[in-house]
């Protein structure tokens, strides 16, 4: 499996962007997807992450950023509106096939695949 991550870019406070991450090879075997960023001198953080129907968000961007998953198109998205300059990070896309529990979601080390980040910027 190969993910890569795009859509990043440079926004002003207050607006939206939308992350792809397109899914390659044996996208049917993955159960568990998420975003993770890393702002510069910051450890790796969770963002949002879906199983199945279900939809998890670190409480930061929640309400504001949408995650989906498009199974035909072996695509994820990360819909973020009303973005802040804290936003600011390298955002990366990341799969499993497990099927984890909530809490497992939550963390990085629970995936095994990952993109290769795609840096959004939001200016003040």
């Amino acid at each position: 499996v190969q993910l890569q991550a795009s859509g990043g870019g440079l926004v002003q406070n207050g607006n939206a962007l939308r992350l792809s991450c397109a899914v390659s090879g044996r996208a049917s075997d993955i159960n568990s997807v998420a975003w993770f960023r890393q702002a510069p001198g910051e450890e790796r953080g969770f963002v949002a992450a879906r199983r199945a129907r279900n939809s998890f968000y670190a409480d930061s961007v929640k309400g504001r950023f949408t995650i989906s998953r498009d199974n035909a198109e072996n695509m994820v998205y990360l819909q973020m509106n009303s973005l802040k300059p804290e936003d600011t990070a390298i955002y990366f896309c990341a799969a499993d096939p497990r099927n984890w529990i909530a809490s497992a979601l939550r963390d990085a080390e629970s995936y095994a695949y990952w993109g290769q980040g795609t840096q959004v910027t939001v200016s003040s």
